[in-house]
């Protein structure tokens, strides 16, 4: 084989490497985002929600920690949309609501 037929041999497995490791990540997130929708959402009753002092609606929070503007939507531990519900890293298994805050909020970082 010429040196030439080895590097074109080389490129051609390098972009196929690529675009399946890409097509893998893509369809693998997939079913994550179709499951966030039927968790059953956790209740402000529930033990890790009452410890953290989950609320569903952020602006009716009485806790000092609370700064204006802090959901669940602007939270790195937060996977979903802006608006309905979404999962939680802190809540395995259940959703929480978009406009939710705990006292473990982290801003996501830019």
């Amino acid at each position: 084989m010429s040196k030439e037929q080895d590097i074109e041999s080389r490129r051609r497995f390098l972009k196929v490497a690529a675009g399946t490791t890409a097509a893998a990540v893509v369809f693998g997130g997939l079913p994550r985002f179709a499951r966030a929708a039927d968790l059953p959402p956790v209740s402000e009753s529930d033990p890790t929600a009452k410890a953290l002092g989950y609320v569903e609606d952020a602006s009716k929070t009485t806790n000092a920690k609370y700064k204006a503007g802090d959901d669940c939507t602007n939270c790195q531990f937060y996977t979903g949309g802006a608006t309905g519900r979404g999962s939680c890293q802190l809540f395995p298994g259940k959703s929480v609501n978009a406009k939710g805050w705990c006292v473990s909020h982290t801003p996501k970082k830019a």
